[in-house]
């Protein structure tokens, strides 16, 4: 074990390791409740409406592309990270045991065939789950319509910032993505409020606060 982690920490596997360390303080703040597991997500929709130049609408759709057949954009980001950062971290050590490499500049060299074959796998690992998250993109709450509904609100949300949201519906306890329906309004961690919407681009719901004393 002192051996392993001597390695982890030995220059040629820092990069891997960081990464990995980023990886699982991320999933610990998701699982204490800080985060929401999609806060770092990517939206890799193209808005056609826009005039933009030619070029560049082919570079922007050479990436989606691109990123598509990761399976970005179709599963959450971290997730993918997290198949990515753990054979990466493998193989670079192993990889650096074997060669008894202790050079960085070597460690970086090893690190780029390395991070595309963890690419691959991570591609492979998670393309199990993309038909799962299509699903609850499509039907987010489970085939229950929380429109209309009272919520309390779980994690901070804002115009622009995703919180979360639980909510009572046809005797079920739902757990909602929600964002501020208006720029002008915050919602704290304890706030009542009203589901007012659902928006498709951002796949939350649209809450606003509701006071019981306006009742």
């Amino acid at each position: 074990m002192t051996e392993l982690l001597q390695a982890a920490v030995a220059p040629p596997n820092l990069p891997a390791t960081g990464l990995l360390i980023f990886v699982l303080l991320y999933w610990l703040t998701v699982i204490i409740g800080l985060l929401d597991f999609k806060t770092l997500d990517l939206d890799l929709h193209v808005d056609s409406t826009h005039d933009v130049a030619h070029d560049a609408h082919l570079s922007v759709a050479w990436l989606n592309h691109a990123l598509a057949f990761f399976n970005l954009g179709r599963v959450p980001l971290m997730l993918f990270l997290s198949f990515v950062a753990l054979p990466l971290w493998v193989g670079s050590i192993l990889t650096n045991y074997y060669t008894h490499n202790t050079s960085l500049l070597l460690g970086l060299a090893f690190g780029v065939p390395l991070f595309l074959g963890s690419l691959l796998v991570a591609k492979v690992l998670t393309t199990p789950f993309v038909k799962l998250f299509a699903t609850l993109e499509k039907d987010p709450a489970g085939g229950v319509s929380p429109i209309g509904k009272m919520c309390t609100v779980l994690l901070p949300a804002s115009y622009e910032q995703l919180g979360q949201a639980v909510v009572k519906a046809n005797g079920d306890t739902l757990m909602l993505n929600v964002k501020a329906a208006s720029a002008a309004t915050e919602l704290h961690k304890g706030d009542t409020a009203l589901i007012i919407d659902y928006s498709a681009r951002s796949r939350c719901y649209l809450i606003e606060p509701y006071d019981d004393d306006a009742r």
